[in-house]
């Protein structure tokens, strides 16, 4: 018989993608207000692996990710994507969206994005958001499933993740000191 017991917390990983680089700052400044600071950031990757956004969105799309210093509760994850809904709403303009929000966690074992969208790999959380499980680690890296986006796929954004899951390990490790003294 297995016994119930909490799980660890996890990474908060937030995507954000737009045609407006500026923007970035006063969201990022939202999402710290929001979820606590930022402690790992990437570089700007291109986000051209699809042109599904760019009638609302515009050309020439770029992609930053964020990592935050606080962990969060696994199950918290449908009140982040509500969250981060809201940001990108109060900087739509006429009914289309400036930036695109992408809040997942990451564990040692598995790397997860929220979204609304229902599919057959997908786990209902609640409040109509679904966990998209979209990478697993295994062989010491991250690997992608039949589904992962391919932008997630990419060497710059594994090596990201890779950073992400280095100091989500070190943070637990502090975590645990702390609960040793």
């Amino acid at each position: 018989m297995s016994r119930p017991a909490l799980p660890a917390p996890a990474k908060l990983v937030v995507g954000a993608f737009t045609a407006e680089r500026d923007l970035i700052v006063p969201v990022a400044q939202k999402l710290s207000e929001k979820f606590g600071d930022i402690d790992l950031i990437s570089n700007w990757f291109a986000f051209d692996f699809t042109d599904y956004y760019e009638p609302e969105m515009g050309t020439g799309l770029l992609r930053r990710m964020m990592a935050f210093k606080n962990l969060v509760s696994q199950d918290s994850l449908a009140e982040i994507k509500h969250a981060t809904n809201e940001i990108e709403a109060q900087y739509s303009s006429k009914d289309r969206r400036r930036i695109n929000i992408d809040p997942g966690y990451l564990l040692r074992e598995r790397f997860v994005l929220a979204t609304g969208k229902n599919f057959s790999h997908r786990i209902y959380t609640g409040r109509g958001i679904y966990a998209d499980l979209t990478l697993v680690y295994q062989k010491g890296a991250f690997r992608p499933l039949p589904w992962t986006y391919p932008d997630y796929i990419a060497p710059d954004m594994l090596d990201f993740l890779q950073r992400v899951r280095s100091k989500y390990i070190f943070d637990l490790k502090e975590i645990k000191e702390k609960h040793h003294d």
